[in-house]
């Protein structure tokens, strides 16, 4: 990895299976990384460092490859609303116990 940037271990790890992740689909694509590459408009370093799921490659980097991959509908969906199961827990919890209706005015 490059730099000393320190995250937590498990978003290292969810970097690192990333980076595998596209590393596979490139491959059973069977597009090289010089032409995976280009289409995404970074260079071969930039690529090898994002398979290996390096932390300072630019979510920009990511994004294009997801792109060039036809995965971008994933990236969209990342933090999704719907699939925020903890926000909606705590909205959940702000919600009134009762409603009241308005009183009418005299």
């Amino acid at each position: 990895m490059s730099k000393n940037i320190h995250l937590p271990i498990p978003v290292m790890g969810a970097l690192r299976k990333l980076g595998q992740d596209i590393n596979d689909a490139r491959r059973r694509r069977r597009i090289t990384m010089a032409l995976m590459a280009e289409r995404a408009g970074i260079a071969v370093n930039t690529l090898a460092k994002i398979e290996k799921g390096d932390p300072a490659s630019s979510m920009a980097a990511y994004a294009s490859v997801l792109f060039v991959l036809g995965l971008t509908n994933n990236l969209r969906d990342l933090a999704d609303a719907s699939r925020d199961l903890t926000g909606r827990m705590l909205e959940e919890e702000r919600l009134p116990k009762r409603i009241r209706t308005p009183k009418a005015e005299k």
